[in-house]
């Protein structure tokens, strides 16, 4: 009977070590993941949008990549980017699945009504493809055109603006190009910076000289999230006082 109740003992003294074990593993496995997180800022992106951000290989690059990293650097956490539909970064955002989103976004107040904004970093155009020899020479020839653009930018939005135009809508710029040349649609509405790379690649294309909307570029975050707004804005400050955030520029954008 002795010798029963103390192997009783045993394997209950055993148990709860190996439950106290566990737990403190347990606790440090939390804390580390925990650490780790903090550590981290994820962008999501759209990453179909040269020289703001694109694909080289398998890396996505550009503009707002290099800006995002820097910022990161000086608020001491790793960047973590993610490519994902233009239309989905601010839900994204909003949900917390990303702690902000930078995406050659133009601050507008439909926008705002969703997200914070930071402060400008960049300034930016809508502008207007059409092939050689069109007869859409300024922006007010595109009433009743067929006028493509991607869906969530604010070339999108502008569109449904525009008299009796038939809007078609793609989930890439490319693919408002490529419809372009195979004269599905007569013009397309984006930024006049991947604008240029599109006419570049794709011979027959060319950019009207009036511009369509004038617009500034900021990094959206969630609604009330002020530490990381205020971090970012910075951030920011420094790279513009420094003359970084122009370098990083003029990486992507050469003078004409």
């Amino acid at each position: 009977m002795k010798k029963k109740v103390i192997a009783m003992v045993g394997v209950a003294c055993m148990a709860a070590l190996l439950t106290a074990c566990a737990g403190s593993g347990t606790k440090t496995e939390t804390t580390a993941a925990e650490q780790k997180e903090a550590g981290k800022l994820v962008m999501v992106t759209n990453a179909e949008f040269p020289p703001y951000e694109y694909y080289d290989k398998n890396k996505i690059v550009g503009i707002d990549v290099d800006i995002a990293r820097a910022i990161a650097d000086k608020m001491g956490v790793e960047l973590d980017v993610q490519d994902m539909a233009f239309d989905s970064l601010i839900p994204a955002v909003q949900s917390g699945k990303a702690d902000f989103t930078a995406a050659g976004m133009t601050v507008n107040e439909d926008r705002k009504k969703n997200v914070d904004f930071t402060d400008t970093y960049a300034e930016a155009a809508q502008v207007i493809i059409v092939k050689e020899g069109s007869e859409i020479k300024t922006p007010d020839d595109l009433t009743g055109k067929k006028i493509g653009v991607q869906t969530g930018t604010t070339g999108d939005i502008y569109a449904d603006d525009i008299e009796n135009a038939d809007v078609n809508r793609y989930n890439k710029g490319m693919e408002a190009v490529m419809a372009l040349t195979q004269d599905k649609i007569d013009a397309v509405i984006i930024d006049r910076e991947p604008a240029k790379v599109f006419v570049k690649e794709n011979a027959g294309l060319v950019i009207l000289d009036e511009a369509f909307t004038e617009e500034e570029y900021a990094i959206a975050v969630k609604k009330d999230n002020k530490e990381l707004l205020d971090k970012i804005n910075g951030a920011i400050k420094e790279l513009k006082e420094s003359g970084e955030l122009k370098k990083i520029v003029d990486k992507y954008i050469t003078a004409e």
